[in-house]
């Protein structure tokens, strides 16, 4: 693994799987994001090759993927953004994932690892949720990353395209900064934690997630590009512990020493999941993986750089 290509490597995944590869794995790194909800201060410090590009330009992706090894396929239009621009969606999210597929093929990479989202299992039947779950699909996000997931399934099967499908359960950590409009739960709470707001949660606050703290989801992420028998197979990536909305704000508040009170607002079009908690063992058998940080160690290494980098 010496020289990969990441999509979507200035987003707060994209950006912290960057960092881990150059820094821990000594990789050659080019970095295509079109900046929509990515940004270059992110991957600040780094030695690295950085495309402001489309995985929409097929041109482009050729050129790039030529003698590239791994392909990390991040990029994407997230939840909230599907909902708003189903179309847009669909372009991103199903298109270019067939462009950067059909790019890779073309130039024989090792492995491409696909992002896809724990959203896919909507409302399960069963908790933990195991990769045989039958989908269930409650948004456009989910659709669109599913589709991508069969697309590689299909470039597997009939071309021997090398893919992993990667479905992450709720991903916080550095670089989930509130400055993007797009941010993720954790984030807003820290902000309004350590500024003494409201925190405020959509719904009863009972609904429950399975919180992944960003560097173990990098960390099975690359695992998953090393092993030689991951080609083919979906791996779920979270911790196996659920949490509820209203346990993560109070803990939030315990380890900011906030201030700040629970305010409970109206749901949002978006929160139709009432329960999500991953099997992880498929992945812990395969590639060896096993999450280092309990929710609390993560959100104290989260709160941290909010501190250091996020705070007025």
């Amino acid at each position: 693994m010496k020289r990969v290509l990441v999509t979507g490597g200035a987003g707060f995944i994209g950006s912290n799987l960057v960092k881990m590869l150059v820094l821990e794995y000594n990789c050659s790194v080019t970095v295509i994001d079109d900046l929509f909800t990515g940004d270059i201060k992110n991957l600040e410090g780094l030695d690295i090759e950085f495309i402001h590009g489309t995985i929409l330009d097929k041109d482009l992706l050729k050129k790039l993927m030529k003698d590239k090894d791994i392909v990390y396929h991040l990029a994407a239009r997230n939840i909230i953004v599907s909902t708003k621009n189903p179309r847009e969606d669909l372009e991103v999210n199903i298109v270019g994932t067939f462009n950067v597929l059909e790019a890779a093929l073309h130039s024989n990479v090792e492995k491409v690892i696909y992002a896809s989202t724990s959203s896919v299992y909507g409302n399960p039947k069963y908790l933990p949720i195991t990769e045989e779950e039958t989908p269930k699909f409650l948004n456009f996000y989910s659709v669109s990353k599913y589709a991508g997931e069969s697309y590689a399934r299909v470039f597997y099967e009939l071309y021997q395209l090398p893919v992993v499908v990667l479905r992450y359960s709720n991903v916080y950590g550095y670089n989930q900064t509130t400055k993007n409009p797009y941010c993720g739960v954790v984030g807003k709470f820290i902000e309004w934690a350590l500024r003494n707001e409201p925190i405020y949660i959509h719904g009863d606050g009972e609904q429950t997630r399975d919180f992944t703290f960003v560097t173990d989801a990098c960390r099975a992420t690359i695992l998953a590009a090393l092993n030689p028998k991951s080609a083919g197979e979906v791996y779920n990536i979270g911790t196996g512990v659920e949490t509820s909305i209203n346990s993560l704000a109070e803990l939030i508040i315990m380890l900011t020493n906030s201030q700040s009170k629970i305010v409970h607002i109206d749901k949002r079009d978006i929160d139709n999941i009432r329960r999500r908690v991953l099997n992880i063992e498929k992945i812990r058998y395969h590639l060896k993986f096993y999450p280092e940080f309990t929710l609390k160690e993560g959100l104290k290494k989260t709160i941290e750089w909010f501190k250091k980098n996020e705070q007025n």
